[in-house]
């Protein structure tokens, strides 16, 4: 089985083991925008707390925010954490929609996945993880998100032995799978779930809907 086809057969059993996992919640690409500001070295619960605040005084807006003080941004999302330094990269990405797109996010769609990529990663404390679900969940851009979850996955079936690196990982999966928005969502969102279920820092593969996966494999953990 070549790795291309061992991707798609784990794709598959993820899907049909914890179904569509309809990420990124967010009702608009602003919230998906902001929510991937807000969830750098939190939990998602702490960003609904904050995201709730900023909806409940009709704060997602572009022209808005950017009016808004960072002091001010920075005592509504409180919740999520590291607000302070959050507020100043929220604030410096709405910055940017404001003064070069004018305030409206689908003047993005002029910008090649390439180029709008390295735009976002220009913006102070906006890395390659952050850019990427921007990308993928909020502008449904075809590029693959890489976190702990996929390194951990990754390890833990013996499915990739390359570089460390966050490009290498993004290109190991893209080099290995269909450029399709859908999938790269929904697939990164089966490994968030299946590690949060049975691939833990301690596994429990017995009951692991990959268990076959790792049994063809002749690997242990």
């Amino acid at each position: 089985m070549t790795t291309a086809q061992r991707l798609s057969s784990i794709f598959d059993a993820l899907l049909a083991a914890f179904g569509k996992r309809h990420w990124w919640p967010g009702e608009t690409q602003l919230e998906v925008i902001v929510g991937a500001i807000l969830t750098q070295n939190t939990s998602w619960k702490n960003v609904e707390k904050a995201i709730g605040n900023l909806k409940a005084l009709n704060l997602l807006d572009v022209a808005v925010l950017h009016a808004l003080s960072a002091e001010r941004l920075a005592e509504i999302i409180r919740p999520s954490g590291f607000y302070n330094v959050k507020s100043k990269r929220l604030k410096a990405l709405i910055n940017v929609l404001h003064e070069k797109f004018f305030g409206v996010i689908s003047n993005l769609d002029a910008l090649g996945t390439v180029e709008l990529r390295k735009l976002l990663l220009c913006i102070d404390g906006i890395g390659h993880e952050t850019a990427d679900s921007i990308l993928l969940y909020a502008l449904n851009r075809p590029i693959f998100v890489v976190d702990a979850y996929t390194k951990r996955f990754l390890l833990n079936h013996g499915l990739y032995v390359g570089e460390d690196t966050y490009e290498s990982i993004q290109s190991f999966f893209m080099g290995h799978l269909p450029l399709d928005t859908y999938l790269f969502n929904e697939f990164h969102a089966l490994i968030v779930c299946l590690c949060q279920t049975y691939c833990k820092k301690v596994p429990a593969c017995v009951t692991c809907p990959l268990r076959e996966d790792l049994d063809g494999q002749n690997m242990g953990i």
